[in-house]
């Protein structure tokens, strides 16, 4: 795995002012984000997770500290397309056809008809959804809608994928199976994924590393570099090494709240 840093975050501060007070969502957040690594963050609602992503997808501003993405600011890396954003709702547009949702950025972007054909055949292939491309998103299931989703954020190619909380509202069985395909997609095609979740299991399964947060204002309690393989089956959970992980997020998680 590359040893560059493609996300780095310094002392990052972000305070929102309301008509209540300053809400402060995130307090001296440090960390660095590796070329390749699937990093997940955990931690109780409402503790900055998606706010952190939002910093550095761009949409929202830091009141201090640094932010980089591959060596740009936010703002830049957002407008030379340098990642993907996968939202906790698919957010598809009921009246395109799942081919035509995927190619809607393509389109903005000024790629030819052609292009945008080849492109979204790719990425529907790698989310196992060759052949659906002129249905309609009410025509397939909620899964199936939300590998749409991410091949929508595949399309242009980032090297950079952010997934704020994308299975959240699938029954077990179904983010089982992606979760499964997910894997295999990182494998396949060696983004760098930052993964906001709110499962323990999901965290431990997927990840390189699990930053653990605390409750608002949202900080860093642990940064866990996981041991596990990256071929992983979903029988791993029932190893003593996943437990193992498993219990110092838990530990961490425990740690936030207590030291509040």
């Amino acid at each position: 795995m590359n040893s560059t840093s493609v996300i780095s975050a310094k002392n990052l501060n972000l305070t929102f002012e309301t008509n209540d007070g300053p809400v402060h969502a995130l307090k001296d957040v440090s960390l660095d984000i590796k070329k390749g690594e699937f990093v997940s963050f955990i931690g109780p609602s409402g503790c900055g997770k998606t706010t952190f992503l939002r910093c550095i997808a761009g949409l929202e501003t830091p009141t201090s500290g640094d932010i980089s993405v591959n060596g740009m600011t936010p703002d830049e890396a957002r407008k030379a397309r340098a990642y993907g954003y996968v939202f906790q709702a698919a957010g598809l547009y009921p009246w395109r056809t799942i081919g035509g949702n995927i190619s809607l950025p393509l389109e903005i972007m000024g790629f030819s008809k052609a292009e945008q054909r080849e492109r979204v055949n790719r990425v529907m292939d790698l989310v196992d959804l060759g052949g659906f491309e002129k249905r309609f998103p009410w025509q397939l299931s909620g899964g199936m809608q939300q590998r749409a989703s991410i091949a929508r954020a595949l399309a242009f190619d980032a090297d950079i994928l952010l997934m704020d909380e994308p299975f959240g509202a699938l029954d077990e069985i179904v983010r089982d199976h992606l979760n499964e395909q997910l894997l295999k997609l990182w494998a396949r095609t060696e983004k760098t994924i930052a993964f906001v979740t709110h499962s323990i299991p999901e965290a431990v399964y997927l990840s390189t590393k699990i930053v653990v947060m605390s409750p608002r204002p949202g900080r860093i309690t642990d940064v866990i570099d996981s041991p596990l393989p990256k071929d992983r089956p979903l029988d791993i959970r029932d190893s003593a090494e996943f437990i193992e992980i498993s219990h110092r997020v838990r530990d961490g998680l425990r740690a936030g709240h207590v030291d509040d």
